[in-house]
């Protein structure tokens, strides 16, 4: 049973070495006990109780620790700026095409309508949010006005 815990603990550090997530490292833990366990001679149903209980008290001390140190902040960009400002369509809007282009701020960006329907060039539209490099507009007198 030695070389099944080994084994365990060895693929539980090569899962954790290919992902960046801490996904596996309290298996390794409760491997090592389950090793010690079963070099001490107990029987497998200890190592076993051993590697389930190591491995989940490991992941309940060190899991909110991992977290905070793991947590990704968003990071703000400038883009954030164009939110609820007023743009003209220079090219209509239509999502089904797939079409479509407006004028903020002295940039252009592609643009979409927010409700589906299409948008003639010329239009006043209002911008309600970005999506990756797509504006996602509204009408200007549908638009709801941003305090």
């Amino acid at each position: 049973m030695p070389y099944f815990w080994l084994g365990m603990i060895i693929l539980a550090i090569v899962v954790e070495s290919i992902t960046t997530q801490l996904v596996s490292i309290w298996f390794v833990a409760g491997g090592i006990s389950a090793l010690i366990a079963a070099f001490c001679g107990a029987p497998i149903w200890l190592q076993s109780v051993l590697f389930v209980a190591v491995s989940g008290i490991t992941l309940l001390i060190t899991r909110p620790f991992v977290r905070k140190k793991l947590h990704t902040k968003t990071i703000q960009t400038n883009a954030d700026r164009y939110i609820g400002k007023k743009a003209l369509v220079i090219a209509p809007i239509d999502n089904m095409a797939g079409t479509g282009q407006v004028k903020v701020m002295g940039s252009v960006w592609t643009a979409r309508s927010a409700d589906n329907n299409p948008i003639p060039k010329g239009a006043d539209v209002s911008i309600q949010s970005i999506e990756g490099v797509k504006l996602i507009v509204t009408r200007a007198e549908y638009a709801k006005t941003s305090s």
